[in-house]
């Protein structure tokens, strides 16, 4: 299972990709937002300063939501570094414009996908990446982690390659759950990752390693 960080903090990022389990980033106008980031100029800017950190896929969001709007952004976004995923939208637009980008050889990561449904569209259309936001139907009471379950199912009964992104991660155990369900790639912030690291027997454990060494 990859392991993509969702954030547009360049120091968050240089961190975990110093613990040598980065594989790529996502990042959204609100993240960016989050960062002071805004301007047009500035934005694409540090897309390619991300870009120049990691070296996996990099999702950049379009803003546009009709299709020409969506094409005019996701060529400009991919012209910006190889490393570039376009993001866009599970919407009727949307999956024409993953069809047209993806023809291209532009690379797509479908986002905002809460339905098996979606899924399939956005993999028929060609999309490299779909993103299930497993937190948000959490919150209104649906099980996200079942979703994605749902899709890896289907993608591999059909033996799709569309890889399967688990997206609005909130906690450490939606990383284990997704990795037991079979999901490609997980994004999520940097604190969920370092939560992996975390047990209370390992901190025993090396408190009484260091103790009985220092009785020698």
């Amino acid at each position: 299972m990859k392991f993509f960080i969702d954030t547009a903090n360049l120091d968050q990022i240089r961190e975990a990709m110093d613990l040598g389990i980065l594989d790529g980033v996502t990042t959204n106008p609100s993240l960016m937002a989050k960062e002071g980031i805004r301007g047009d100029d500035n934005i694409r800017k540090h897309y390619v300063d991300i870009c120049n950190i990691v070296d996996g896929d990099v999702s950049a969001e379009v803003i546009a939501t009709d299709f020409e709007g969506m094409i005019r952004e996701g060529q400009a976004l991919a012209a910006l570094h190889p490393q570039i995923v376009v993001k866009i939208p599970i919407i009727k637009e949307g999956v024409k414009a993953i069809k047209y980008l993806s023809a291209k050889g532009i690379k797509t990561n479908c986002t905002l996908v809460f339905s098996a449904g979606q899924a399939i569209l956005a993999a028929k259309a060609g999309a490299t990446y779909v993103s299930p936001f497993i937190g948000r139907l959490d919150d209104i009471s649906t099980d996200g982690i079942e979703l994605v379950a749902q899709i890896v199912d289907i993608y591999r009964y059909y033996d799709i390659d569309t890889q399967v992104l688990a997206a609005s991660i909130r906690h450490t155990m939606h990383i284990i759950q997704c990795a037991e369900v079979g999901a490609d790639v997980v994004t999520c912030p940097l604190d969920p990752i370092l939560g992996l690291l975390r047990h209370p027997l390992t901190d025993i454990g090396l408190e009484k390693f260091l103790t009985d060494h220092n009785k020698q």
